[in-house]
């Protein structure tokens, strides 16, 4: 199912424009034939499984749904994230998870010759990928790299690392990246990701990567080549990445508000970073969505109505928090049309307790 086709289905799409989140009569996870899960933020935080997420992931798979994993994180190897993912209590085979280091690697095998030398600025994870297309991971800017792969390290990684990265870029081999995003969630709160990292780079080299990761192409790319999904939904926490990406490749998704996106960050979304469907966690996985109808100058959905008046998105009614929020994400989308909402929305919101 596209993104297009959701959107016209029940979105309040005008000329391509979501303006409100849609509904399903069906549980998405028999709408859709294959979830493609970020996992920081919306499987696990910190390492430890985010409520409710371990039954209704066992759920969805034992009714059919293909599940796969597809993390933007390049330090950990799909064997690693499986296992992880196992211990938790969600059985998983590495096929199963897609990491944003093997579409860098397939990105770095299209432009370099087969064997080549490639510096690593990371992990575990990008190694083994690098492996997987046949290059050859190097260390050091003076053992002649075709290229420059860099993706997160871990929060130890040593500044030289960058230093080689520079020393290599200068000599003109072209640089990539796993991803950009600037933050990660941490179990002590956002920490910096792997585009702080890369910022470093680009500053004292003055070069542009080539991005791999979501939301671009070559991540939607490399999860439809090794899911073969035909009616994917993408299930994720981030505005900018996930949901992004979801809407560059053309697919629907769902965003669970357990990671980094706040309410706030929502409703002011523009029409790439606006979902197909929200909702509080994975469980939505399993049931169908609410209808959001325009109604009294505004939006209804469940037993609240949304509307912009006085300079404000103001909330009536009462009822279930996410349908109030889903109703919000109405009248401020149609307010915004393909800009953002600027209407303030703390009343709101905290009339919802989020």
């Amino acid at each position: 199912m596209s993104q297009t086709a959701g959107k016209g289905a029940d979105g309040g799409a005008d000329e391509g424009v979501r303006t409100r989140p849609a509904g399903s009569g069906e549980a998405l996870s028999e709408a859709y034939d294959t979830a493609l899960l970020d996992l920081d933020g919306v499987v696990y935080a910190g390492g430890l499984a985010i409520a409710y997420a371990v039954e209704s992931l066992g759920a969805a798979r034992k009714g059919g749904m293909h599940l796969a994993y597809v993390t933007n994180n390049a330090l950990r190897t799909p064997d690693a994230v499986a296992e992880h993912l196992t211990e938790l209590g969600i059985e998983t085979a590495a096929a199963d998870v897609i990491t944003s280091a093997q579409a860098a690697a397939r990105l770095v095998s299209e432009q370099v010759p087969a064997g080549a030398r490639v510096l690593v600025i990371g992990g575990e994870g990008l190694r083994v990928a690098l492996r997987e297309r046949g290059l050859v991971p190097v260390e050091s800017a003076d053992e002649d790299p075709a290229a420059v792969v860099q993706g997160y390290g871990g929060p130890d990684m040593a500044w030289g690392r960058f230093a080689e990265a520079c020393h290599a870029i200068a000599r003109g081999v072209p640089w990539f990246a796993s991803n950009t995003d600037l933050t990660i969630p941490s179990a002590r709160g956002i920490a910096p990701g792997n585009g702080a990292a890369v910022e470093v780079v680009r500053i004292a080299t003055r070069a542009e990567p080539q991005v791999a990761g979501k939301p671009l192409p070559p991540m939607h790319r490399e999860t439809i080549l090794r899911t073969g999904a035909e009616r994917p939904l993408v299930v994720g926490d981030r505005l900018d990445t996930d949901i992004e990406g979801a809407f560059n490749g053309g697919v629907d998704s769902l965003l669970v508000m357990t990671g980094v996106t706040d309410a706030a960050q929502l409703l002011a979304a523009p029409p790439r970073h606006r979902p197909t469907y929200v909702d509080a966690d994975l469980r939505g996985m399993l049931t169908g969505q609410p209808e959001v109808t325009a109604a009294d100058g505004g939006f209804r959905c469940g037993g609240w109505t949304a509307s912009a008046r006085g300079g404000e998105l103001a909330l009536d009614g009462d009822g279930e928090a996410m349908d109030g929020l889903r109703a919000l994400c109405a009248a401020a989308w149609t307010q915004a049309g393909d800009g953002s909402c600027t209407l303030a929305a703390d009343k709101a919101v905290a009339r919802l307790g989020l």
